[in-house]
């Protein structure tokens, strides 16, 4: 009987110390609340929100992951020190989040978490890191190759990534090309008869999540027909796969008898596509006019700026104007923003190069309203003011560009900023 009451009494001593030390980690890694700047960091933000620079000057950043705890890991697009992939948390609570870690000898884009592993990519290649439960990479020097050998030119050569509720893994492979003509950006230069850079880029290709060393022969070509996608999302609201496609340039450089300077500074739209398995996006036979509501057959494959395209491409679902560059989609889920930004899709747009004589546009963060997966409403600015100009003639003249974006477990926003290596954190304020 006594043996029995020991062993009974060490076990609740047991219990009792695990409880207090799921208490103590619980409360010294939950997120730091959030309290914007006094400034909100020098954005201009929707009615109710705020916002801090949490991070700056860490390297050029691109797509960001927030763990459960709220720490970050984020992708640079170039190496710093050798490394290509930082860890940060903010372990003194005081809004700034410091540097913990930096592996990874690779740059690019492409980072994400899925069911303990955290996913990362170079320009040619995807590696994932076992995670332990707090979502901290077990060992930083041994990640595992699951996906090699991707095609990488010297334009569109990002891959980013996301992954699906059933194992698998989204790659964007951008096209090596502007509109696959036989002279790359030439003038009146015509396209390549059935643009054969499409059997192994300007498309998404679908990997298993779980497999070492996959090259094209073990993946499918989920979509085709797009550009180059920096932006996208699974949606778990419809289960499905939305994409920020970047338009194609050089309409009137490469076609001046056919387009204006301000025509092509207009066109195309930036557009989402909502994609199924087998969908084509028409790239590069079609853009989308967004004043005339329709795709119009490219000027490479016998278009005039008038003439439709084929019937057999998608539709976008929403389109923006040209040549902003967006580099992330984000589906929002949290419940710190008010109900309206529920199953919403916030877009980063880093900025256009190519509008002249028009001044250049994007270098914000936009919201679309959306229901079912569907949009319900027009596009509106979100944040603003990440170029710190009022105008701008060319990228040059940007303090910051908006890149990637991440949601936090408590709701908040985080944007990346690849110019100055800038983080903010973005949350609602009002009662």
């Amino acid at each position: 009987m006594r043996v029995k009451t020991i062993i009974l009494r060490y076990f609740a001593c047991f219990l009792l110390i695990g409880a207090l030390l799921s208490f103590i980690y619980k409360h010294t890694n939950e997120i730091t609340p959030f309290k914007p700047d006094t400034d909100n960091a020098g954005l201009k933000l929707a009615d109710g929100f705020g916002a801090n620079k949490i991070a700056d000057n860490i390297g050029r950043a691109r797509h960001i992951i927030v763990t459960k705890d709220g720490s970050i890991y984020i992708k640079l697009f170039r190496l710093v020190n050798g490394k290509g992939i930082l860890f940060l948390q903010d372990n003194d609570k005081d809004g700034k989040y410091e540097t913990q870690l930096a592996f990874g000898d690779y740059a690019g884009t492409g980072i994400t978490i899925k069911k303990g592993y955290l996913y990362a990519s170079s320009d040619k290649e995807i590696f994932r890191y076992k995670l332990d439960d707090a979502e901290k990479v077990i060992d930083p020097t041994k990640p595992e190759k699951i996906i090699t050998g991707l095609i990488a030119g010297r334009q569109h050569q990002t891959k980013s990534i996301v992954l699906d509720n059933d194992d698998h893994i989204y790659v964007n492979i951008g096209s090596p090309s502007n509109s696959c003509q036989e002279m790359d950006r030439g003038l009146e230069s015509k396209g390549k008869a059935g643009c054969p850079i499409l059997d192994s880029a300007g498309g998404i290709w679908q990997f298993k999540a779980d497999k070492l060393n996959q090259t094209y022969v073990d993946g499918v070509k989920y979509a085709t027909g797009l550009r180059n996608v920096m932006g996208l999302d699974w949606n778990t609201q419809n289960n499905t796969l939305y994409v920020m496609q970047h338009g194609r340039d050089n309409l009137s450089s490469s076609w001046p008898k056919l387009y204006t300077d301000k025509q092509s500074a207009e066109l195309p739209a930036e557009v989402m596509y909502m994609l199924k398995k087998g969908d084509n996006a028409g790239w590069p036979y079609t853009y989308y006019d967004p004043f005339l509501n329709k795709k119009i057959l490219a000027p490479e494959y016998g278009g005039d700026g008038k003439i439709e395209g084929s019937k057999e491409f998608i539709d976008p679902i929403v389109a923006f104007p040209a040549h902003m560059a967006p580099n992330a989609l984000l589906f929002y889920t949290g419940n710190m923003f008010p109900e309206r930004y529920k199953n919403g899709a916030f877009v980063a747009f880093h900025g256009s190069w190519n509008r002249a004589p028009e001044k250049q546009a994007g270098y914000f963060v936009v919201f679309v309203p959306f229901k079912d997966g569907k949009p319900t409403g027009k596009w509106e600015v979100f944040a603003d003011n990440f170029s710190g100009q009022a105008e701008i003639m060319a990228p040059k003249e940007a303090i910051h560009r908006p890149c990637g974006l991440a949601q936090g477990p408590d709701g908040s926003l985080f944007v990346t900023d690849d110019v100055k290596g800038a983080v903010y954190r973005i949350g609602y304020t009002k009662k």
